[in-house]
């Protein structure tokens, strides 16, 4: 009898005590903590690589707009209610025009309309840069982000009153209109983002085929 409850007590007996060697439940509570660590170094390596597409979009919008800023003080103090300066013969001058419209001089019945739409997309832009993982992305956005800036800082601060500013325009090819720097970088940046959009590139660096 004693040699039989041995028998049977065997099986349980080094299973119960554990000599270390198999712990099945050890081995799967360790499975998770080792799936899991790969999931914690991608954070830290996806933030920073965010919070630097994010400093190119403000670095270039503000470039963007510091270039467009110091051009029409120069314009202002040198060339307005001064003859136009001729750089290319008659086919590029730069000439002084206060714009009350949209970019090159049209829509100039809504300049309170315009205002508001310039504020709406800089606000866009900056809720947007949370999301943004694309450099190509963050140079487009950040043309985009300054020339807005500049020109609401020309309705908002120029004459005749806030909200309702002309906007400073100088650069005046032959048989165009007249436009500025902050025009010219909202273009660029506008067919920056239809190429990026054509080749299935979005914001947050995902690439799609449809």
């Amino acid at each position: 009898m004693a040699e039989a409850e041995r028998i049977i007590g065997t099986p349980d007996t080094p299973d119960a005590a554990g000599d270390g060697q198999e712990r099945p439940d050890a081995g799967q509570a360790a499975g998770p903590e080792q799936a899991e660590v790969p999931q914690e170094t991608q954070g830290p390596a996806d933030r920073p690589r965010g919070r630097r597409r994010i400093a190119v979009l403000f670095a270039v919008a503000a470039f963007a707009y510091l270039l467009d800023l110091v051009s029409k003080m120069i314009v202002v103090a040198k060339l307005e209610h001064h003859e136009p300066i001729e750089v290319v013969g008659d086919w590029l001058r730069f000439e002084a025009i206060r714009n009350a419209g949209a970019a090159f001089g049209f829509g100039e019945a809504f300049t309170v309309i315009f205002t508001v739409i310039a504020a709406v997309v800089i606000v866009v832009i900056a809720r947007l840069a949370r999301k943004l993982y694309s450099l190509p992305w963050a140079i487009a956005l950040g043309l985009l982000l300054g020339g807005a800036l500049g020109n609401l800082t020309d309705r908002i601060f120029r004459s005749p009153g806030v909200f309702e500013g002309a906007v400073v325009d100088f650069i005046a090819p032959k048989h165009f209109a007249v436009f500025n720097l902050a025009d010219s970088a909202i273009v660029c940046g506008g067919i920056l983002i239809v190429l990026l959009s054509f080749r299935g590139l979005d914001p947050d660096g995902t690439v799609h085929k449809d």
